[in-house]
């Protein structure tokens, strides 16, 4: 596994469209909302600041959004929603990445409104035959205790072309 820690790797690494393949947040699980996708776009480098745009498909097919900005505080970034989610702040950061910079892992603090969390997510178009093997053997160098690996649901590849 390769790391990802210091600012500028996070800049060339997150910028782009990754779909969630794994994931323990009730957001993802309660089949209101699926096909979740988090797209990263560079804002500044330095300070590293990003938009991100998550999305995901709605009951009614419709794709619903989250926008916000993510900014690099040491090594976990602060978000904080736009809109009428601009009082909401969430922490996160980044735990672990494959060799190639096609699978990350996410970790998620608690908020108010989230329990903590993890995603495991894939870059777009990557193709990633094996994930969950290929995680389950690397756990611990991407950042996950047995117990974060089992409390994972993977969800079904429709999006992970």
């Amino acid at each position: 596994m390769r790391d990802a820690g210091d600012d500028q790797t996070l800049a060339s690494l997150l910028p782009g469209t990754w779909t969630v393949a794994a994931t323990n947040f009730p957001m993802w699980l309660g089949g209101d909302r699926t096909d979740p996708q988090f797209t990263y776009t560079l804002i500044s480098p330095d300070p590293l600041v990003l938009g991100d745009d998550v999305s995901f498909t709605k009951k009614t097919g419709e794709r619903g959004h989250v926008r916000g900005v993510d900014r690099l505080q040491g090594d976990t970034f602060v978000w904080r929603g736009r809109g009428l989610l601009r009082v909401a702040a969430s922490h996160w950061s980044v735990v672990g990445v494959s060799d190639d910079a096609s699978i990350v892992v996410l970790r998620f603090a608690r908020t108010l409104f989230t329990p903590a969390g993890i995603d495991v997510i894939v870059r777009d178009g990557s193709g990633q035959p094996e994930l969950r093997a290929k995680i389950a053997r690397g756990a611990t160098e991407f950042g996950l205790s047995p117990e974060d690996f089992a409390s994972l649901t993977w969800l079904a590849p429709s999006r992970q072309a």
